[in-house]
């Protein structure tokens, strides 16, 4: 386990940490295994009232740079805070001797602090406390300690005093004026400029050196001058040294010689170079020649690193960012010109101060557990690996039966509480050394429920609900959850249960509501508290607002109704436009409606109802739109006509009065007039707006400005619109005066690292007053300089101050003047010289994964005089390595993600389940990304696995099918297993009882037996991992019919006696068919008959009166009876083949016809006769065929 007590307490189980109790080697060798699986965080929330009793060793949270550099005239603070239950106490060494502050009256120590406080501004001498300073945190628990502490005052010693003699050079040849600047502390920035104190311009033929000389190519004439001057800041102390001013001068020859390239630096062919993993390689390569020569870089037997190299100074420096082991090897510089080209080469060589591969982390453990503190650093060379105890080396420190050291780790057994110390780990080698303070803290603690008893949690139906249980115990505590107070634990994949205690229900519904119990216990005893969920049913727009057009003047109505849980209180918001309604009186708000009066142009636009409740919101929205009411014959309105007959009277220096008669109005009164005016002395042609009056009055006392040649115009407005302008004024030329004003927005602003760039809005001609506009540019280091610094420029917006530090703010102000003066004392605003890029990354990165695919990252802000510019927030840079299911590396795609701010956490979403994931941490700053931290390396959880890829059932047989599966796409995990489960399928659709089987995961097939013949399964298949079951992939299947009872129908089939029955069945229904439709024909009155008698008709036959049945019917020329299956009508035959429902049988082509009521009529006409049937039935007595056609 792993605890921060006074952070949000955690436990942090990590694969390196072994622990256990005392049993049998298979329950060690399975909790071993557990605890390599587990790689998750449990936070708690804190709570006073534990922290109050539970104890911790010192931790130090705050400690001055190991190399502290101080400024001789400012207090030097020396920082040491720590934390620990009960609070540390704090002593210090200075040079390995025990340092009494109390014999110094001029060191304190800061209350409940380590923090010393040298008191120089009250006579001390910074030089007087140079040494190595460590700091001890110390109580009862044991003993932190910080790094050692070099300070140094820093120093900026003037320049040595030296007679320079004048450079007399011929054109064409090279030159190298040298800097050498005074040594300091730190070392100082070198830059090269005139006695204007102007940055001297340098191009591919002159530039300045790493070492701060300035290079010739070749010189020119232009090159003649004495005001070479090179400056080194000191940027600690704030203080600038300036060199004499060196002189050269260029002799002119002609012609002038071309010459081959030549290397000024570095000289000879081959040198060496030694640089620090980690740090920016800088190579200079500067040559001479005419023509100029070109740099080019390569690295011999390799490429330059992308995205590391950056090329300065016109290609002559090449710089490799955060270099490593790997950048190590041969690096050349090649000069060319038109006459040839040299070469050098530089042979690189990285080394490498210690750095972390598994730096010591606190443990927190239960008396009789065991740990382990691991302790591994790299370098080059590799380094030393050192253990202190309470800050004693380990050797001498007293002795511990439970702890074992063994090279760079300490092994942990059978633990009491008197084993709790503070360990320190020292990796150091000849360029540097670490230092890591890791905790054991032995707690024995019974399990606290930190969460309040009976807590209320409402949700919305549909929508997960968290119930929590914070939780704390030493050894970490197993949770519970019940429904109910006497409930059965709850399980199932209806439930998420979270390593911090909380039950999450991801979607509640009415059956969810009631009292849930949690129960925390370990070996030294069991808590339990109750909290209670309440499910809400949603809130519902029931009606929506709807799309108005409405006329200007009219009134307009949104209905907004709504249905909500009656125990939650709704408020509706109505908004326009997404803002807030107009204050008006016009807008009405009712219950569930929003109503406004007489509605204008001005409210055309969508407006929304928004319900809220304690739990829920929902909105709709509705767009209005105003249109204007039909036109009514009126009066023709028009613009009015321009003014004129403009006259100027009463003319002062600053005023003059303008007179004017208006033009017609055009049914429409002039509401106002506005005045403009020309300067035609600085923008002639160009009319700017001087002021407007009412439409009752005809003259205007005018304000002047100085030096401005005027002419004034006058233009009329009324509702319809603006008139033409009138007739320009005669013009008017006011005398010159000072600037009354000053220079607008004035900023400082930086575009190089060195330098401030001033900007300004220029003032506009007619502001300047009188001829000559300059401006009086000053500034000067805020809380720094005492004396401004000022120059005063032509009539331009922008001036840039060369050679300032890097990100300092600095006072400034613009003034304003002509050749009769200056303008006022103008405001001063505070910019910043240029940023550069953040020198350091952000440390102490750590990863808490959540679950398998989330993460939070947390890291240190690194020191706001390093970001170098405005901090603008950190980067996060992540990607994955590998799945470690499948162990295939993949082509590495970086996300990144920026938060903004001086935030120090941020959360990782998307991660892949069962990942190895490397990320780092860059600051950013308007100039750009900082370094990155060392990359951190993490991995995520199993997952529940995908459906598997495909379920196939084939070769089906009477009691058995063969299912063949994939496995699944993203397995997420370790598959542990397949589950399968079936069920029978009847002929209503109804399942039967489901049955359940556990198939090993390196299976891919499997045969069923024992299944019913003829029977239709439907079959459920899904993946496991040991974090649960997928979601699982369906298929249906049916067994074949038993052979023998398919023989035994066939056989029935096809039985002689089966046949014969068969066929006696259907004679006898033929016979019954025939005499019923005989009888129907010959023996019985039909309401035809009826018809006939009292419409006689000679074309039809009469009856016999012998039987009182019809007589045979026959055609006028043939009077043969008809022939058995048809009938033939006086005008032609209709076929037995034609349909029944023919139109033919319903007076197609004999004169049939229908009654109103849609009977038919003319049934025995004498071109055809018909007896009245049901449905399409003939009339004449059916063949034996027919009959059995109709009966079939």
């Amino acid at each position: 386990m792993k605890l921060d007590l006074l952070l949000p307490v955690s436990y942090l189980i990590q694969p390196k940490i072994m622990m256990r109790k005392k049993s049998t080697s298979a329950s060690k060798a399975s909790l071993v295994l557990f605890l390599c699986q587990m790689i998750s965080a449990l936070d708690v929330p804190l709570d006073s009232k534990l922290l109050e009793e539970l104890s911790q060793p010192p931790t130090i949270t705050q400690q001055s740079p190991k190399d502290y550099i101080v400024d001789p005239r400012e207090n030097i603070v020396i920082q040491c805070e720590a934390k620990g239950k009960p609070p540390p106490s704090f002593s210090w060494t200075r040079n390995g001797t025990h340092f009494d502050i109390d014999k110094d009256a001029l060191v304190t120590m800061k209350p409940n602090s380590g923090t010393l406080v040298v008191n120089i501004m009250n006579g001390g001498k910074a030089e007087a406390y140079e040494g190595v300073y460590q700091c001890t945190a110390r109580n009862e628990r044991g003993a932190a300690i910080s790094n050692n502490i070099v300070i140094r005052p820093s120093r900026s010693p003037l320049w040595t005093k030296e007679r320079l003699e004048p450079n007399q050079v011929r054109e064409g040849d090279s030159l190298v004026l040298h800097c050498r600047p005074p040594v300091g502390l730190p070392p100082p920035i070198i830059f090269w400029m005139d006695n204007a104190f102007q940055r001297l311009p340098q191009s591919e033929r002159v530039s300045q050196g790493l070492n701060g000389d300035l290079y010739f190519s070749n010189v020119q004439p232009e090159d003649t001058r004495e005001d070479y001057i090179c400056y080194a800041r000191f940027n600690h102390t704030q203080t600038i040294q300036q060199k004499q001013p060196i002189s050269v001068k260029v002799l002119s020859t002609k012609p002038v010689k071309e010459r081959q390239p030549i290397l000024l630096t570095p000289t000879g062919s081959t040198s060496n170079k030694v640089e620090l993993r980690g740090n920016v390689l800088s190579l200079e390569c500067i040559a001479a020649g005419l023509p100029t020569p070109v740099i080019r870089w390569i690295k011999e037997g390799g490429e330059l690193p992308a995205n590391r190299t950056f090329f300065e100074n016109f290609k002559k420096t090449l710089k490799i960012i955060d270099v490593s082991e790997a950048d190590s090897g041969n690096y050349k510089c090649i000069a060319r010109n038109t006459l040839g080209s040299t070469h050098h080469v530089i042979s690189v060589t990285v080394k490498a101060a210690p750095y972390w591969i598994t730096a010591p982390r606190n443990l927190v453990l239960s008396p009789g557990e065991d740990g382990m503190l691991i302790c591994r650093a790299n370098g080059n060379p590799k380094p030393h690996i050192s253990w202190l105890s309470n800050g004693v080396p380990i050797a001498i420190a007293p002795e511990d039966p439970s702890r074992k050291v063994d090279g760079d780790t300490i092994i942990f057994s059978d633990v009491q509480e008197r084993s709790s110390a503070v360990y320190q780990c020292n990796a150091s080698n000849e360029y540097g050394y670490l230092l890591a303070n890791a905790f054991v803290n032995v707690l024995a603690e019974p399990p606290r429920i930190l969460t309040p008893a009976n807590k209320l949690y409402q949700v919305i139906a549909n929508n997960p609900a968290l119930l929590d249980c914070a939780y704390f115990g030493s050894p970490k505590p197993e949770i519970e959850w019940f429904k109910g107070v006497k409930g059965s634990i709850l399980r199932g994949s209806e439930y998420v249960f979270h390593e911090n205690g909380t039950l999450e229900i991801p979607v509640a519904q009415k059956d969810s509501i009631g009292t849930y119990t949690c129960v925390a216990r370990n070996e030294l005893g069991k808590i339990q508290n109750e909290v209670q969920l309440q499910v809400k049913d949603p809130t519902i727009i029931i009606k929506q607002p709807e799309y108005k057009v409405i006329q200007r003047a009219g009134q307009v109505s949104f209905e907004c109704t709504i249905k909500h849980d009656p125990t939650l209180i709704p408020t509706i918001i109505w908004l326009k436009d997404n803002g807030e309604l107009p204050d008006d009186e016009r807008f009405l708000v009712g219950k569930d409606n929003l109503t406004i009066m007489n509605v204008t142009d001005k409210d055309d636009g969508t407006y929304t109802c928004i319900i809220n409740t304690t739990l829920d919101s929902v909105s709709a929205s509705a767009v209005l739109t105003v249109v204007a009411a039909p036109p009514t014959p009126a009066i023709i309105y028009a613009r009015p006509n321009p003014p004129f007959d403009l006259e100027l009277t009463g003319q002062l220096e600053r005023s003059i009065e303008l007179s004017w008669i208006p033009g017609d109005e055009n049914n429409s009164p002039i509401t106002n007039f506005v005045i403009e005016y020309e300067d035609g002395l600085h923008e002639p042609g160009v009319w700017h707006y001087q002021t407007e009056v009412p439409g009752s009055q005809t003259m205007v006392q005018l304000k002047l400005s100085p030096y401005v040649n005027y002419s004034f115009r006058v233009i009329a407005v009324n509702e319809i619109g603006r008139s033409q302008p009138s007739e320009p004024s005669e013009q008017y030329l006011t005398k010159a005066a000072n600037p009354d004003e000053n220079p607008s927005n004035v900023q400082g602003i930086g575009s190089e690292p060195d330098n401030l760039v001033i900007t300004w809005e220029s003032l506009k001609g007619f502001q300047s007053n009188g001829p000559g506009l300059q401006y009086k540019v000053s500034w000067r280091q805020k809380d720094f300089d005492d004396e401004w610094t000022s120059v005063i420029v032509a009539n331009v917006s922008k001036y840039i101050v060369s050679g300032t530090p890097t990100f300092v703010p600095y006072e400034i102000k613009v003034q304003a003047l002509n050749d009769l003066g200056y303008a006022p004392e103008p405001q001063e605003v505070i910019g910043h010289s240029g940023e550069d890029l953040p020198m350091v990354a952000p440390g102490n990165v750590q990863v808490h994964v959540l679950n398998s695919t989330l993460a939070k990252v947390h890291w240190d802000p690194v020191p706001l005089k390093t970001v170098r510019g405005h901090l603008q927030g950190y980067k996060v840079y992540y990607w994955k390595v590998q799945s470690l299911s499948r162990r295939n590396r993949r082509h590495v795609e970086k996300k990144i993600l920026t938060f903004r701010g001086n935030k120090t956490f941020g959360m990782l979403p998307g991660l892949e389940p069962y990942s190895s994931y490397k990320l780092n941490v860059r600051v950013v700053n308007g100039k750009g990304e900082g370094p990155a931290s060392p990359d951190k390396e993490f991995r995520t959880p199993e997952g529940v696995p995908s459906s598997p890829s495909f379920l196939k059932i084939t070769d089906p047989t009477l009691d058995s099918l063969t299912l063949e599966w994939g496995s699944p796409t993203h397995p997420n995990g370790i598959l542990t297993a397949y589950i399968l489960k079936f069920q029978p399928i009847n002929n209503t659709h109804e399942l039967g009882p489901l049955v359940e089987i556990r198939i090993p995961a390196n299976e891919s097939s499997l045969i069923l037996k024992n299944l019913n013949y003829s029977t239709r399964y439907k079959f459920y298949f899904n993946a496991q991992t040991s974090v649960g079951s997928g979601s699982p992939i369906t298929e249906e299947a049916v067994t074949i019919m038993d052979e023998a009872m398919a023989s035994r129908q066939v056989d029935i089939a096809t039985q002689g006696w089966f046949i014969g029955l068969m066929c006696a069945v259907a004679l006898l229904i033929l016979i019954l068919l025939i005499v019923c439709f005989i009888r129907r024909n010959k023996g019985g009155k039909y309401p035809v008959k009826e018809k006939e008698d009292a419409h006689a008709d000679p074309e039809i036959q009469p009856m016999k009166e012998d039987d009182g049945t019809f007589g045979e019917y026959s055609d006028a020329e043939d009077h043969k009876p008809l022939k058995k299956g048809s009938r033939t009508p006086s005008d032609r035959t209709v076929k037995k083949e034609d349909s029944d429902d023919s139109l033919v049988d319903y007076g197609e082509g004999v004169n049939g016809q229908f009654n109103e009521d849609g009977s038919f009529i003319g049934q025995y006409s004498g071109k055809k006769e018909k007896e009245p049937a049901e449905g399409n039935e003939s009339s004449e007595a059916p063949s034996p065929v027919n009959a059995m056609n109709s009966f079939v």
